[in-house]
């Protein structure tokens, strides 16, 4: 556990960062922060995380609420955007569309203001369909912009993309922020080799946005990010482009393979996950706009009996022998479709899965931290100064 002295010092290297972009400003894609704020998240979410941990209270907000709108299920980032808000003094109150004027015609930009009247921050998932869950979340930050120009609203609520069809920021950073934590800081990751593969599961409509919020995020790190994956499970290739660029820029390297073996051999982490192919992805969006419940049916009968080809996509013992040191890191972010457990076949042998359970709760633990920390970063023009503030208060949070 980290003492005050050392959490002091965390904070004055805070200081050394540029986040006045952040400061009532939105988190929708890692790729459209820079390098000092996505250091900002991190070395943030580290000192919230340490204050807990030394029961001093962390609450900036005396009142206000935290919307959370989910469009598709969820366990780990519902839960975690509610410690989140707690965490900084906020209460949830979650957006049940089904149960709201929604069902009656109320349009995106009237719902957002009237959920907002006192919200600092909307928390939203929407990553089932291509071109529909970022276009959505737009509106929504939009409209709550326009409200509060238009005074309407007393503050701009913060939207945090809690999962898009692009990307899943606060995924692929909690994912980053436990590998920094792992390898003893982020100047050890330089050439480290993380392997982003597609593994089989007899579900076919798993989103992209995780192996694109992976590919997008740790090519900024001087990692060599190898994604596999079969013939025609591509990934959007303007995520590619920003993934060939990251690599450029940081010195280290991005590169596309046809087997899990090739992306295992010598890796230093492996992230074996499913995901449907962008092409079908695409098709299935315009099915379900024109409401054809036949046309579904045929395309997940048509895409499951694609995905049996490739069974053999999957982590064995065999495999993780074959990475660095025969110890690679292994990553999820759950849950994960295990052989013989949650089915018969899936994306990783139970004897894998449940020796690496202890890394794999402490990889999901960041993720309350890093939502928070968007938070917060958003809500303060100077966050050291506030940071200093509640450290030199120490209030108890357990009196």
């Amino acid at each position: 556990m980290k003492d005050k002295a050392t959490i002091k010092q965390m904070i004055e290297e805070l200081k050394t960062l540029k986040t006045d972009n952040m400061y009532l400003n939105d988190f929708f894609h890692t790729w459209k922060e820079s390098d000092d704020e996505i250091a900002a998240v991190f070395q943030v979410a580290e000192v919230l995380r340490a204050m807990r941990e030394n029961n001093i209270s962390t609450k900036v907000f005396d009142s206000g609420l935290g919307i959370s709108i989910f469009r598709d299920n969820s366990t780990r980032t519902r839960f975690s955007f509610a410690s989140a808000c707690n965490l900084l003094g906020l209460e949830v109150q979650d957006l049940d569309e089904k149960t709201s004027q929604i069902a009656h015609g109320e349009t995106i930009r009237e719902t957002a203001n009237m959920v907002s009247f006192m919200a600092d921050v909307i928390g939203i998932r929407d990553d089932m369909y291509i071109g529909k869950g970022h276009t959505y979340m737009k509106t929504v930050a939009e409209a709550v912009q326009d409200g509060y120009d238009d005074g309407v609203l007393e503050q701009r609520p913060t939207l945090v993309n809690l999962q898009c069809d692009i990307d899943h920021p606060t995924q692929s950073m909690a994912d980053m922020l436990h590998v920094i934590n792992h390898f003893g800081g982020v100047e050890n990751l330089k050439g480290k080799k993380i392997a982003m593969t597609w593994a089989y599961s007899p579900s076919y409509g798993k989103p992209l946005s995780v192996p694109q919020g992976i590919i997008g995020l740790f090519t900024r790190f001087g990692m060599d990010v190898v994604l596999a994956h079969p013939e025609g499970y591509n990934v959007m290739a303007d995520v590619e482009e920003v993934a060939k660029e990251n690599a450029k820029k940081s010195g280290g390297s991005y590169k596309r393979v046809g087997s899990m073996a090739e992306a295992f051999k010598d890796a230093d982490i492996v992230y074996p996950k499913s995901w449907a192919p962008f092409a079908v992805m695409e098709e299935r969006t315009k099915i379900v706009e024109h409401g054809d419940q036949d046309a579904l049916k045929a395309l997940e009968k048509s895409c499951l009996a694609n995905n049996a080809k490739f069974k053999d996509w999957t982590c064995t013992e065999d495999l993780m022998k074959t990475t660095k040191d025969g110890k690679a890191l292994y990553m999820h972010c759950l849950p994960a479709d295990i052989s013989g457990v949650s089915c018969k076949e899936g994306e990783v042998e139970a004897s894998v899965f449940d020796r690496y359970l202890v890394p794999l709760y402490k990889e999901a633990s960041f993720k309350p931290y890093i939502i928070a920390s968007m938070i917060f970063l958003s809500k303060f023009q100077n966050p050291s100064a506030k940071l200093d503030e509640l450290l030199d208060s120490a209030a108890k949070r357990i009196k």
